[in-house]
């Protein structure tokens, strides 16, 4: 099984050979303005505007769901919907849904192979979404690695 390879640097712009997908993870609310999205739209435009396009549609826009954008030659964007709103709720649950993130990242893991594809991500889930990377790391391994896709995760400096 290949192991998760840690980096520091930008996560969107893998130096990797071949097929790539970056992926991320959005709310189920049609929010795209904060954290990761930020570094993603400064590249490309396309992944945003499909996203608005798909929540405006409302066709399959729930958690669990993915939506590949291609933005370069070999290289995609996966819009993973597994964050409820944005905000921690009355009761302290944070918006990311860690089932959600697992039906996404079996999704994701079909795309990569077909594509033969590695995955590029930060540390998903983490960060507004308010996550905890001991849960995230495990689903990784659980959908990716054992289809033995390779994974690297990006710390920015």
């Amino acid at each position: 099984m290949k192991t998760i390879t840690y980096l520091k640097g930008d996560a969107t712009n893998p130096q990797i050979e071949g097929n790539k997908i970056i992926t991320h993870i959005c709310n189920d609310i049609g929010g795209w303005g904060k954290g990761f999205v930020l570094a993603i739209s400064t590249r490309w435009k396309n992944p945003e505007n499909e996203y608005r396009k798909w929540f405006q549609n409302g066709e399959n826009f729930t958690l669990g769901e993915i939506q590949m954008v291609l933005v370069e030659d070999n290289l995609w964007v996966c819009n993973m919907i597994a964050q409820h709103k944005i905000i921690t709720n009355s009761k302290g649950i944070p918006p990311i849904r860690y089932e959600a993130v697992e039906k996404c990242m079996e999704k994701l893991s079909d795309e990569a192979l077909k594509l033969n594809a590695s995955v590029h991500m930060p540390r998903i889930g983490c960060g507004l979404a308010g996550g905890k990377w001991e849960e995230i790391e495990p689903i990784i391994e659980r959908t990716l690695q054992k289809n033995n896709i390779e994974v690297f995760v990006y710390d920015f400096e």
